[in-house]
């Protein structure tokens, strides 16, 4: 009784609590292992999985999840020394910037283009991920001269599209950072995850002012996300060792969810039935 009470008064019931506790699990596993896929996960798996009947409130439900998980994915990297601070604090901090004003235009569009948009963005940048040759990059990368700019540039425009699909942004930042600072995919993958909890935080504030958060879920994500996250760092571990084998598995989970996430909006229900 206690338990279904609990529950009542979350406003969620126990199979929902369920659903986003595994679908938290899943995003956390994203980001431990990949450094991105948080957002492009959470926010069809909160639509589709969970329930969440509008766009903008899993979208802003996703960011706070997001946001927390990448923290908690952060300190797992961060012990096992994957991450380049100088270079993730200026990406970040470029990156908000953009993620603020990019959120405030991405509230104004139609929920279901934006997610339609959102698709189409997922599956070029997985392509091109494809496309790349393997990047074993150089360990000893860090912030520089050289590098302070392209890795400034780059920050602002990952978090300006960070802001405007309402994502985490971890699959623009991982290929963003490899090509500012020349850094292998591992320590993007680790040192991603800074920016990736700043895009997430600003987008997530910019979406609950405006009341398009369910705190509930959100919670319950970033719990679920704990476990996966772990796991997910140690599968980054021993992917890495293996040349382009993070990134090939990194593009293949992007385009698989955009081309579905593509197939439930209108725009991609009429493509199929125009292709059929």
């Amino acid at each position: 009784m206690g338990v279904g009470l609990e529950f009542l008064a979350l406003d969620i019931s126990a199979i929902q609590a369920a659903l986003s506790l595994a679908a938290g699990s899943l995003v956390g596993f994203s980001l431990g292992m990949v450094g991105g896929g948080g957002s492009i996960l959470a926010t069809p798996l909160l639509l589709y999985v969970v329930g969440v009947a509008s766009p903008h409130v899993a979208i802003g439900t996703s960011a706070v999840a997001v946001a927390l998980n990448a923290l908690a994915n952060l300190v797992t990297h961060a012990r096992r020394g994957n991450v380049k601070w100088p270079c993730g604090l200026l990406f970040a901090g470029a990156g908000i910037l953009g993620a603020s004003g990019g959120s405030s235009l991405g509230k104004a569009i139609d929920g279901q283009a934006l997610i339609a948009a959102f698709a189409g963005l997922m599956i070029a940048i997985g392509a091109l991920t494809l496309a790349r040759k393997a990047h074993l990059g150089k360990p000893a990368a860090r912030l520089s001269r050289a590098n302070a700019v392209p890795i400034g540039v780059v920050g602002f425009g990952a978090g300006s599209l960070s802001g405007f699909f309402g994502i985490g942004g971890g699959f623009l930042i991982v290929p963003g950072l490899i090509w500012a600072s020349g850094m292998p995919t591992l320590f993007a993958v680790g040192t991603s995850l800074i920016a990736v909890a700043g895009f997430g935080a600003a987008t997530a504030a910019n979406y609950a002012v405006s009341g398009l958060v369910d705190w509930p879920v959100a919670m319950l994500f970033v719990a679920g996300g704990a476990l996966g996250g772990l796991l997910g760092a140690k599968a980054a571990a021993k992917l890495s060792v293996r040349a382009g084998a993070l990134d090939n598995v990194f593009a293949i989970v992007v385009i698989a969810v955009g081309l579905y996430v593509l197939s439930r909006t209108p725009f991609g229900e009429r493509l199929l039935g125009a292709i059929s």
